[in-house]
């Protein structure tokens, strides 16, 4: 019985999800306690099924929440309800393949990826163009960019060391997968802030933007002068198909429309239905990625590719339900506790200091990724703790923290999911990832903790 529901997981977590959503829409007591004695066998079956690391979290913030709950003296009801409250989550994440599975049926991977393939002149342009190149790709296509990029690299690097080639390799790619998402309406950090914050996503994405491009040309530049020096030799095991440069310009330009396209149609879902960033980003993508395909004329092969990519990620998604079901009742059950204020009572006396709190968000987020805690789980926690500082702080200035702290994880994060793949791809020590990209991640927070400042002062 298990070993059948392990493999049907993602009709659980649809069923779930479609319920949960509707359910927006009516506002039914009755149905929400529903809803919440199915989440409890899902929540157990995923359990199951989860990795190590995601047990240990899991039952972390279940044991924890369990304590508060009991303190606060609320009804057990409560306390199932506290579990469905990050459903809204796994319902983005469970939408995200639709988008991916467009931009694969349109081949745009494919053409915008021979950018890398093109002849370079050394390792330094090499690097140029493969952080553009990765940047484009992540920014629509998420972590299937990333493998894509690292194996492309992989082959073309085939005759250097393994320890040159390995550096190149988590370099360009973790720096442009951190660069590209920091502003992306379906990054799931960037929706969690503007829902914590209540800043609107377009007052942000300006900011975003600007830090966005202020750490691609810093590390362009860094790239270029590191590697420059280094000839280029590539190994292709298969000749590279030719897309001229006006083609794959195009492409580029066409990915972009879309997305403005997108958050066009984000601000429609919002404001027409009254829902938060991320269930108006969550009903919006599959209709727009239908659309889409349809008019590339590459329905067939959308639907194909879209079915098969939405079922398998589904179906492996019970790391995230554990940590986002568990992680709720805590979140919640700490919320109905005096403990909560404090928590919140060191942020409140350096509210005078709004510098060296942006600060200590910026750090909470990099050693808590040391130790293995998802910053998922980092931002639902800072979230509550900061909330009455948006009175005092502009709330604008800690969704830029907050984001940028979060992105920053992906380059370092030795139990995280970016560096863990890359530690796989490249089969080094994710340690060793660590380390070579420590000194990025701590500009990363400067600049991000710096621009949130700035913002501070001058608005």
């Amino acid at each position: 019985m298990y070993y059948f529901l392990k493999r049907h997981l993602y009709l659980m977590y649809s069923l779930l999800c479609v319920i949960y959503i509707i359910n927006l829409f009516l506002g039914n007591d009755r149905f929400t306690f529903v809803i919440a004695l199915l989440t409890i066998p899902v929540l157990f079956v995923s359990f199951i099924a989860a990795s190590r690391l995601f047990k240990v979290l899991g039952l972390f913030f279940v044991s924890l929440g369990g304590i508060l709950f009991a303190i606060s003296g609320l009804p057990i009801s409560d306390a199932l309800i506290y579990f469905t409250r990050n459903i809204g989550l796994i319902a983005l994440l469970s939408m995200l393949p639709w988008m991916n599975s467009v931009v694969r049926s349109g081949r745009y991977d494919r053409r915008i990826n021979e950018l890398m393939k093109a002849n370079a002149k050394n390792l330094g342009t090499l690097y140029v163009r493969s952080k553009l190149t990765t940047y484009t790709l992540v920014s629509f296509i998420n972590l299937p960019g990333l493998t894509f990029s690292q194996q492309i690299l992989q082959e073309n690097l085939a005759s250097y060391e393994k320890k040159f080639r390995n550096s190149f390799i988590s370099q360009v790619s973790l720096r442009a997968f951190a660069v590209a998402l920091v502003w992306s309406p379906m990054e799931i950090m960037v929706a969690l802030s503007v829902d914590a914050t209540g800043v609107s996503y377009f007052a942000l994405m300006p900011w975003l933007m600007i830090f966005s491009l202020t750490m691609i040309l810093i590390d362009l530049m860094w790239g270029r002068k590191v590697y420059g020096k280094h000839s280029y030799h590539p190994v292709f095991p298969h000749p590279p198909r030719t897309f001229s440069n006006r083609q794959i310009f195009i492409n580029i330009i066409q990915l972009f429309t879309a997305l403005f396209l997108f958050l066009g149609l984000v601000i429609l879902f919002s404001h027409l239905f009254q829902l938060n960033f991320i269930l108006s980003v969550t009903l919006a993508i599959f209709p727009f990625s239908c659309v889409w395909a349809f008019v590339m004329k590459r329905w067939k092969s959308f639907l194909a590719i879209g079915w098969k990519t939405w079922k398998m990620r589904t179906n492996h998604l019970q790391n995230f339900v554990v940590l986002f079901c568990s992680l709720a009742f805590f979140t919640n059950s700490l919320n109905a506790t005096p403990v909560l204020g404090i928590i919140q009572e060191p942020f409140l006396q350096a509210a005078d200091s709004p510098l060296i709190i942006l600060i200590f968000i910026q750090f909470t987020y990099l050693l808590m990724s040391m130790i293995g805690i998802h910053p998922i789980a980092t931002i639902s926690v800072l979230a509550e703790v900061v909330t009455p500082l948006y009175t005092i702080i502009d709330p604008l200035s800690i969704g830029i923290v907050l984001i940028t702290g979060a992105l920053a994880t992906a380059t370092v994060g030795t139990y995280g999911v970016t560096v863990t793949i890359t530690s796989m791809n490249t089969k080094q020590n994710p340690y060793r990832i660590t380390l070579k990209n420590m000194p990025y991640a701590l500009i990363y927070g400067f600049i991000g903790t710096l621009l949130a400042y700035l913002v501070l002062l001058f608005r």
